[in-house]
């Protein structure tokens, strides 16, 4: 598989899951309805086919690496959906959790 096919994974997993959560948010604790929380378990299940489309043969390992993406992409999402800014210490985090994605998924392997 290649690495921007993995990368690509991980994104919609992010977006799937991510999205799930705040539609079920938005559902639940601001009123919205059973629309957007159904909307939302239907985005969580997509989270996971999309997981499970990575060439990697170890859940472990990608769920894992993909906690990474979830904290980078949580707060990304943040910035554009919630207009959140965060600080130099939420992207210092972020930056050291693409860092821990890096060397699980793609670090050369004997």
């Amino acid at each position: 598989m290649s690495l921007a096919r993995s990368i690509g994974l991980f994104v919609l997993a992010a977006l799937a899951e991510i999205g799930g959560a705040w539609l079920i948010w938005q559902g639940w604790r601001e009123h919205r309805g059973v629309l957007w929380i159904a909307g939302g378990i239907i985005a969580l299940g997509a989270y996971g086919f999309a997981a499970s489309l990575q060439e990697e043969a170890h859940f472990g390992r990608v769920l894992a690496a993909y906690g990474g993406i979830f904290v980078a992409g949580s707060l990304a999402w943040a910035m554009v959906v919630d207009r959140f800014r965060p600080d130099r210490w939420d992207f210092a985090g972020a930056a050291i959790c693409l860092l821990g994605v890096a060397v699980i998924m793609y670090a050369p392997r004997g």
